[in-house]
């Protein structure tokens, strides 16, 4: 699937010392594995339904309405009916070029991002795959007649608006956008599948991004004559969903779409399953560091019975924790770092996928004999009753969690558009999920022998310098032998007649962000208890932070903290690693760690019919880790071959660079980040994290957060039997140093080379002179949103869609106890190198010297973000992060309560003040990861001293 802007994540920001303290007394056993209960997979099911009421208007587009009022925000899901397969010979990647360019303006509307986000949208984005194009916002209640008038606009009004500039620039970001998936390790996977399994021709072969040839000869003829086949609203589905009722929604969407002509029906394709004549074989090399084999096959789409048992099948073979090819070939025999099964599903098709990383020093003949072999034993077979209840008790809980949102990405409005567009039927996903609890073991090894023991694609990546270019991939597949159709992009097309001009209708009132009520307690061992009660779903989510993170490594032990926390749930003293997995997987609960700058953390999602056993389950993991010999081998093999894929990855490698250049070694944030430095991690020891678990993982330093549907007074007492009688050690653990000095600033460009790069990774960074504990910088923030966070800051509109240079570009404040960084991250093309970093520094020194903050930059950040408060905590998970910010950083309770009035009082004289002070670039340190043959002639000029450095040294 291809986006619109997929938000460039900031890199991993990074930690300190220890000291040693004798570890804790065990805990007694806990509930050992058989006594957990399983999840009623009926009762859940009834947990994701979602009513709806559908209409059609006279011009054939469909609606689906569905009411949920307990946030006052709606979600606008539109589908179209045009995918990538539906593109001809010559126009690959069309659908998804005429994705970005409906984003461009239309006849009355000139940009849809600014209007949305100044009304409070979030979400605001777009999405491409084989079947079919997607929009996506949320907007407050009152900003529902906005959104659908440019819903309307687009889909009715938008030829007129469309020219060559629009075109040419659109096309530059798509470009950037396939160079960047291009560069990472493996990025030439998702073309060689496709290859490999399906003849030239075949309608999902080509890539959804298409080829550089095709996106290069698109016309504005060409371009017109796609929109007029395509987007027609009786090829459109329109759900709304939230704070809405099928009345209202029949009345707004007639006025806005009823006059819209219906256009010409979308041809179906004939995309049938393929059956290879015989086995076939590849090899490809690649700037890898593990050899990565595939298995594949193709398998039937997802009105086909069998789709339903081999997504269970898969999801048993290497889907859940406790698979069968987890078992034998990374934890009991140690051949592979990482495995996966799974069955990806479209509307016509199915590619039923097996993956290996072989681990370095395994012989890959064996290691693929022994794949080959489980694979075959599991075909001949077929799952055991209880693999299959986990395995459907594990995707019927992770849907419930899709289904907290009203709209956006994966929520209420694509789950019933995409039942009805690919069969008619809003409620498909329900009726899949209850066959898919209901598939018995007898019909998956059917569907397995049927469709697995076909003749394999064999795929394999593995390491050497690169021997296929990704600009040459991912179109029809003939490209050598047949020249494609003459292009007309040079012809100037005929003017476009414009319709009456059609004015936006005004913004109605914005219902205020209710915050959910937080209650606070302690169990009788001291630790604080923070709940925040929210009873839209049957889960609980929940988190465990102890005082540690990251810094408390520091820079020599890099590693250390997150090893040790990796190792939690692999076995305590009383279960296994398999027992721990297959008792999350029946309870329905999902237990994580996790280790960032400031805090290691123990994460659990839990049914609540369920919450005391998998509280019992946590509580195991975080008191009773065996760090056993074997297992902390294995998961150090697994840990540094981490790392090396790390050092593979442009941003990952970036991200490594970036702390140690800015913090130095001696502070404790200095360090490369959670993965850790591959001496560090070769040396650790069973009994050296036994010590790293007891200096830090202790009631002392523990914090427990609790979003979700459950009481404190029923909450309390589960705790309390869980973690109440854990005490803490003798001693105290040594104080992370955040107070540490940090070097001066050194403006300049640190080169690191990554040959044969179609994209450079660019990296700004510097050490601000606040720390998280200070209250009233939210002008910086909304100076930073300005700048560079999100998609309408100054240098995402400049780079990507001005100069076509990128396919996006972040800034962000990094949100830690000690010294705060400010941190500009993109990838932009090769030889735009030199340019695209002229062009953040000009624009970070233009604000405010000679651009202070524009009065619509002004309102969308600080009455659009009020009016978005209601949209940004509709899920338990938002909530979560929110009250641990909170705490973290000495914010009251009702903080995001009280947004409202610190924004207003935000004037554009705070914000112009924040980035001069803040957010110049005089005092960054540029970071490039690229190919220094292409790169090095560009940086000459800008004046600031170049160093070079090697990936090895991160």
């Amino acid at each position: 699937m291809s986006f619109r802007f997929a938000s460039a994540s900031l890199l991993a920001l990074s930690l300190t010392a220890c000291a040693t303290v004798p570890a804790e007394t065990p805990l007694a056993p806990v509930a050992p594995a058989a006594e957990a209960a399983p999840a009623d997979v009926a009762t859940l099911l009834d947990a994701v339904a979602i009513p709806y009421e559908k209409f059609t208007l006279d011009n054939g587009l469909t609606v689906l309405v569905h009411t949920d009022r307990k946030a006052p925000v709606v979600g606008v899901t539109t589908y179209y009916r045009v995918g990538s397969k539906h593109e001809p010979r010559g126009r690959t990647g069309f659908a998804h070029l005429f994705e970005h360019i409906m984003f461009t303006g239309s006849e009355n509307v000139e940009n849809f991002d600014i209007p949305l986000e100044a009304a409070g949208s979030t979400g605001t984005n777009g999405s491409t795959s084989p079947d079919r194009t997607n929009y996506v916002e949320t907007v407050p209640t009152g900003a529902l007649d906005l959104a659908l008038m440019m819903e309307s606009d687009r889909m009715g009004h938008l030829l007129g608006a469309v020219n060559q500039d629009k075109l040419d620039k659109q096309r530059g970001v798509v470009k950037n956008e396939k160079n960047q998936g291009d560069n990472q390790p493996y990025g030439l996977v998702r073309y060689l599948i496709n290859d490999g399994l399906l003849p030239v021709g075949h309608p999902y072969r080509h890539s959804t991004i298409g080829s550089m040839a095709d996106l290069d000869a698109a016309s504005i003829a060409d371009v017109r004559e796609w929109f007029r086949n395509n987007y027609g609203p009786n090829n459109v589905v329109l759900a709304l969903t939230g704070d809405i009722d099928v009345e209202t929604a029949r009345a707004k969407v007639t006025r806005w779409f009823g006059d819209i002509p219906r256009g010409p029906e979308v041809t179906p394709a004939v995309a049938a399953p393929v059956n290879l004549a015989a086995p076939v074989s590849r090899d490809v090399a690649d700037q890898v560091p593990q050899t990565r084999v595939y298995r594949l096959w193709t398998g039937p789409g997802m009105k086909d019975a069998d789709g339903t048992a081999l997504q269970v099948g898969m999801h048993v073979l290497g889907g859940l924790a406790s698979s069968r090819l987890d078992t034998a070939l990374v934890r009991e025999e140690q051949l592979a770092v990482n495995v996966a099964a799974y069955y990806d599903q479209e509307e016509q098709l199915g590619t039923a996928a097996v993956s290996m990383d072989i681990r370095p020093g395994v012989d890959r003949a064996v290691a693929e004999a022994r794949l080959d072999a489980l694979i075959a034993d599991y075909i001949a077979s077929g799952p055991t009753e209880d693999e299959l209840r986990r395995a459907a008790t594990q995707i019927v809980s992770g849907q419930i969690d899709g289904l907290e949102q009203v709209g956006d990405f994966g929520g209420k409005g694509m789950t019933l558009a995409e039942g009805e567009l690919y069969t008619g039927d809003p409620e498909f996903y329900i009726k899949q999920l209850r066959s898919l609890a209901s598939v018995r073991p007898g019909e998956v090894k059917g569907a397995m022998q049927r469709w697995l023991s076909r003749p394999v694609y064999k795929l394999a990546i593995v390491p050497g310098p690169r021997t296929e270019k990704g600009a040459l991939l991912g179109g029809w597949g003939d490209e050598g032998t047949v020249p494609a159709p003459a292009p007309d992009a040079k012809k100037p097309a005929p003017p476009i007649v414009q319709g009456p001009p059609r004015a936006m209708p005004e913004v109605g009132p914005v219902k205020p962000l209710t915050f959910p009520t937080v209650e606070h307690a302690r169990l009788s061992n001291g630790i604080p208890v923070t709940l925040a009660r929210r009873t839209a779903i049957p889960k609980v989510s929940m988190a465990v932070e102890f005082d540690a993170g990251i810094a408390a490594d520091g820079a020599a032990r890099a590693g250390t903290q997150s090893l040790m926390m990796d190792l939690l749930d692999e076995a305590t003293t009383t279960r296994t690693a398999q027992q721990i997995a297959e008792e999350e997987e029946r309870l329905g609960a999902d237990i994580g760690t996790g280790t960032d700058r400031d805090a290691s953390v123990v994460r659990m999602t839990a049914l609540t019919a369920n919450l005391t056993p998998s509280l019992a389950l946590m509580a195991d993991v975080i008191r009773n880790p065996a760090f056993a010999e074997g297992d902390v081998t294995r998961v150090k093999n697994q840990r540094l071959a981490g790392i090396q894929q790390a050092l593979a990855s442009p941003q990952a490698l970036a991200g490594r660079a970036l702390d140690p250049i800015l913090y130095g070694a001696a502070h404790p944030y200095g360090s490369v980040g959670a993965l850790g430095k591959p001496e560090v991690v070769q040396a650790l020891t069973p009994a050296a994290l036994r010590t790293e678990h007891g200096n830090w993982i202790r009631p002392d330093a523990a914090r427990i957060t609790v979003v979700g549907d459950v009481t404190m007074a029923d909450l309390l007492p589960r705790l309390e039997a869980a973690l109440g009688n854990w005490t803490a050690p003798a001693g105290t653990a040594q104080p992370k140093n955040l107070a540490a000095p940090v070097p001066a600033p050194t403006p300049r460009i640190v080169v690191i080379d990554r040959p044969n790069s179609p994209s450079s990774v660019l990296l700004f960074g510097r050490v601000l002179p606040i720390t998280g504990a200070q209250q009233g910088l939210e002008s910086l923030d909304l100076a930073n949103e300005v700048i560079g966070n999100g998609f309408l800051s100054r240098l995402n509109m400049d780079l990507r869609e001005t100069k076509g240079w990128t396919y996006g570009i972040r800034s962000g404040i990094a949100s830690s106890a000690g010294p705060r960084s400010a941190v500009v991250q993109t990838m932009v093309q090769a030889d735009r190198t030199g340019d695209s970093i002229r062009a953040v520094i000009d624009q970070m020194k233009a604000f405010p010297a000679t651009r202070g903050v524009e009065p619509a930059e002004l309102q969308r950040v600080t009455e659009g973000n009020i009016a978005n408060l209601p949209t940004r905590y509709q899920t338990n998970a938002a909530v979560l992060g929110a009250l641990i910010s909170n705490q973290r950083f000495g914010r009251p309770d009702d903080y995001q309560a009280r947004l409202p009035e610190i924004y207003r009082a935000i004037d554009a004289d705070a914000i112009d003040a924040a980035a001069r002070e803040y957010l110049q670039p005089d005092r960054m340190v540029v970071i490039v990861v690229g190919d220094r043959k292409v790169i090095d002639s560009q940086l000459a000029g800008i004046g600031l001293p170049i160093e070079y450095r090697s990936a090895s040294e991160f």
